[in-house]
């Protein structure tokens, strides 16, 4: 065996004591086969898959690599092979998806019928369900739901051609292609807003878009085009952008200068000015905005504590954004700051569902703060073996042991896929006992996934695990930070995933940056360390913390977004006046940050309620920001 890529020392116990079937003597060919896969050495990979036993749980992936490549050179009879003979599971799922996209490209509608029926609901991507109601509408039948691509994102090819076809057929209007092409504009996705304007024959103005200063404000093309400079613009100079609009919207639709004040709106609302953002979404279309937009909106109000203006616009809002637990709390907190506690009670109640950040500060204005852990489902002895003995849970675990011991990630990303395919459609008692076989072999991650899948069962020693405790312990406890608070961020972090590492070079249990990890070390005299060691990370991460929280005036809330955006954009975000912590977090203008800073909170939340903490509510230990 192996172990070049992952030190002894660094392995998990579950590593080191492989299942029975990671020893079957055909892991060197699987790595073999996924290497020839990855150099594109067919003739290699296929020798592997027709050489590879009945009895190894793994022997589907070398034809599933092959079939990959069959895919990319459109060789249907290599696809069909493969889903002849591998006839359940996530690999002839992954494949059909990719091989409907295909069919569906290639408008070959009666091997797309074929296909299509033989893949459930819950396995279809976003684009191979864009082909399928493409196909339905070669029966006449109308899409639904096509207001999904109404933002600013870009969608996949097939989803493309759904939008052009369904306005050649009429069920969707020109207004509404409009909107599109202005939202993709504003995303700065010029090439699809080209391509998509073509194909419903609008006439955009493609040389305005390139020179604004030459559109015409009397043809729409032109309008477009004014618009999405002031949009443009507005990313880097709102005064200058608003000063153009302001000069230009008497030129401008109704609806197109709507459009433009609800862009400029959102981005002073991210700049976290709400005064101005407030103003300028008084212009805006509400008929235009997005779900960012509405909740930009909300958000300016609660920054400014503008409590009956933000109960107006949670009212106003589109029922699938009022009705998230988040602006369901929001609605009661605006309603109780008004004199109106029966109907925040109301508010709260149907935010309370559920054991989220949102959940549990609704279940605090309840009066029912959580005070001890939870009584725990516990599965069967029948239970656990029935799941050990699951195929997908089998290759998972098997995938697992061998990206272990041989270093290879991709395989553990398989395995991932593997596991959480396998949970679909499970009782919350198989689900706990999944977990529980995901804990004792160290499979943290995918534990903590199966664990948060019940729905009235619960184990929160599963959902909240504490694997390395005396290490964490130790070294919380020697520099003075709470040890619930650092467990909530390791498992934010990385899911107790010894070796996980992100996209942009973050390592080991706490993440951390390499230039990070290198100015610690010297601060704390490590002259020679490995980031992914389960000592050395936990013993600089945890210092790093402390270190952010001692320099943002002792906070933690403020400390958890340092951690993850840095601490100067942590202090940027605080107020000229001290600001609720909930309102600080929910007001922080990156997505990946408030959420990583509510999630790591409600995680300490039931971390230090688990560890027999003192009592403290998740709104008391989010507490008060200090003013700039």
């Amino acid at each position: 065996m192996r172990f070049s890529a992952f030190p002894h020392r660094l392995l998990p116990v579950a590593a080191l004591l492989l299942p029975a079937f990671a020893l079957a003597g055909n892991d060197d060919d699987l790595v073999a086969a996924r290497d020839a896969y990855r150099a594109n050495n067919l003739s290699r990979l296929q020798a592997i898959a027709d050489a590879m036993p009945a009895s190894y749980p793994l022997k589907d992936y070398p034809a599933y690599w092959l079939t990959l490549k069959a895919l990319d050179q459109d060789n249907d009879a290599q696809v069909a092979r493969f889903l002849s003979s591998v006839k359940e599971g996530l690999l002839p799922e992954r494949i059909r998806n990719e091989w409907l996209k295909k069919l569906g490209k290639r408008e070959n509608w009666s091997a797309f019928a074929a296909e299509w029926k033989k893949l459930p609901d819950e396995g279809r991507d976003d684009e191979s369900a864009c082909y399928g109601q493409l196909l339905d509408m070669q029966s006449g039948k109308k899409p639904d739901n096509l207001d999904r691509f109404l933002d600013s994102r870009p969608a996949p090819e097939g989803c493309n051609t759904l939008m052009a076809t369904a306005y050649a057929k009429g069920y969707v209007n020109q207004d509404w292609l409009w909107r599109r092409v202005r939202l993709l504009l504003a995303g700065n996705f010029v090439t699809q807003a080209r391509a998509l304007a073509d194909a419903g024959n609008l006439p955009l103005d493609n040389a305005a878009l390139n020179k604004p200063a030459s559109a015409n404000p009397a043809t729409p093309g032109g309008q477009e085009a004014i618009v999405y400079d002031i949009v443009r613009k507005g990313r880097t100079d709102l005064n200058a952008a608003s000063s153009t609009l302001v000069n230009t919207e008497a030129s401008l639709s109704k609806d197109r200068r709507g459009f433009a004040w609800g862009q400029l709106a959102l981005y002073s609302a991210r700049k976290q000015m709400p005064a101005q953002s407030l103003q300028w979404f008084a212009k805006a279309d509400p008929q235009q905005l997005t779900a960012e937009q509405w909740e930009w909106w909300a958000r300016s109000a609660l920054r400014g504590e503008q409590w009956q203006k933000l109960d107006e616009i949670i009212g106003a809002m589109p029922a699938e954004v009022a009705g998230k637990p988040a602006w369901q709390y929001w609605r009661g907190r605006s309603l109780k700051q008004m004199g109106k506690p029966n109907e925040a009670t109301t508010l709260f109640a149907r935010a309370s569902v559920g054991h989220a950040y949102y959940n549990l500060l609704a279940l605090e204005e309840l009066g029912n703060a959580m005070s001890a852990p939870a009584a725990k489902g516990t599965p069967s002895g029948d239970d656990i073996n029935g799941m050990k003995n699951d195929p997908s849970v089998k290759r998972a675990l098997a995938l697992f042991s061998v990206s272990q011991r041989f270093g290879k990630p991709e395989l553990r990303t398989d395995a991932t896929r593997e596991w959480r395919w396998g949970m679909r459609g499970r009782n919350d008692m198989q689900l706990l006992a999944a977990a529980e076989i995901g804990r004792r072999e160290e499979f943290f991650d995918m534990a903590i996934y199966s664990a948060e899948r019940t729905k009235e069962e619960h184990d929160f020693s599963l959902r909240y695990l504490t694997p390395y405790r005396d290490v964490t312990r130790r070294y919380a406890g020697e520099i003075g930070v709470d040890d619930a608070w650092v467990y909530g961020l390791i498992r934010q972090e990385s899911r107790f995933i010894v070796v996980a590492r992100s996209g942009v070079g973050a390592s080991g249990l706490m993440q951390l940056m390499p230039a990070t990890a290198s100015w610690v070390a010297k601060k704390i005299g490590l002259t020679r360390y490995q980031v992914n060691d389960i000592d050395t990370n936990v013993q600089m991460g945890t210092w790093y913390l402390k270190y952010v929280k001692d320099n943002l005036m002792g906070n933690e809330v403020m400390a958890t977004a340092a951690y993850n955006a840095g601490p100067a954009r942590a202090r940027a975000w605080q107020d000229s006046r001290p600001l609720d912590g909930t309102i600080y977090a929910e007001t922080i203008p990156f997505s990946e940050t408030r959420d990583y800073v509510q999630k790591v909170m409600a995680n300490a939340a039931f971390y230090a309620s688990s560890f027999g903490h003192a009592n403290l509510s998740l709104k008391a230990r989010m507490g008060t920001v200090p003013a700039r």
